[in-house]
C-alpha cells in the first residue's frame, strides 16, 4: 500500500527522533546538534534506574511496593512503573530514565496494539525492565510495532476518529493523524529529557 503524503514527515520524524534516542542511549557516538559526533558509552543500569532528587517515581521490583507519593505499580511481571489514579500529585513527581523510557515503550506497544493488533493490550499486560539492556530492547520493539501499524494507515484512516482504540489518552475522539503527531511529540520531549538525566548523570560523578 502506497504511504499517504501526508504520513511521510510525519513518518520522517519518528523515524529520526527514534534514532537520535537511541544513539543517545546506546553510543557509541550521537550527533550533538550541529553535525559533529560525540563520543557516548551504554546506559548503564544504575544510570537508568538513577534518581537525582528524592521521592522520584520509578521502575521498582513488585516484591518493593510503589515508591513515595505512588499508590501502585502497574505492569505484568517482577517490575513495574510507580503510578497513581487520577488525579494525579500536583506538582507531578520528578521521574527516572527508567520509568521516561518505559512510559514510551509502554506507549507505543499498546498503541501499536489498538491501532492493529488485538486491541485488547492494557497497562497490567506490559513488561517493564529493571535494567537499561531490557528497556532499550523494549523500547526498539515498541517503536517497530508503532511504525508497522502506521504503514497500514492509509488516506481515510488518518482521518476516521478512533482510529486507534488506545485507552489511555484520547485516541477514540481524534482523527488518527492528531493521534500520530502526539506520538511524535512525546518521543521529542521525553527523549530530550533522557538525554538531559544523562548529561546530568555523567556530569554528577565527574
Amino acid at each position: 500500500m502506497p504511504t499517504s503524503p501526508r504520513l511521510i514527515p510525519l513518518l520522517q520524524q519518528f523515524d529520526f527522533v527514534c534514532k537520535r534516542l537511541t544513539d543517545r542511549m546506546a553510543g557509541p557516538v550521537v550527533d550533538s546538534g550541529n553535525g559533529t559526533d560525540v563520543k557516548v558509552g551504554p546506559m548503564t543500569d544504575d544510570e537508568y534506574l538513577w534518581e537525582p532528587v528524592p521521592d522520584c517515581w520509578s521502575i521498582r521490583r513488585c516484591s518493593d511496593g510503589p515508591g513515595t507519593g505512588a499508590t501502585l505499580l502497574v505492569g505484568a511481571g517482577d517490575w513495574g512503573r510507580d503510578s497513581a489514579p487520577s488525579p494525579h500529585p500536583a506538582p507531578p513527581p520528578f521521574t527516572t530514565i527508567a520509568w521516561r523510557l518505559g512510559h514510551l515503550s509502554e506507549m507505543l506497544t499498546l498503541r501499536a496494539d489498538h491501532t492493529n493488533g488485538t486491541h485488547t493490550l492494557t497497562r497490567d499486560k506490559y513488561r517493564f525492565h529493571g535494567d537499561a539492556a531490557g528497556a532499550s530492547a523494549a523500547f526498539d520493539a515498541g517503536a517497530a510495532a508503532w511504525r508497522a501499524a502506521l504503514l497500514t494507515a492509509d488516506e481515510t484512516a488518518l482521518d476516521t476518529v478512533g482510529h486507534s482504540t488506545y485507552p489511555y489518552g484520547s485516541d477514540p475522539d481524534d482523527p488518527f493523524v492528531e493521534t500520530v503527531w502526539w506520538v511524535n511529540q512525546e518521543l521529542l520531549h521525553h527523549g530530550a529529557e533522557i538525554a538531559l538525566l544523562r548529561d546530568l548523570y555523567r556530569a554528577q560523578r565527574n
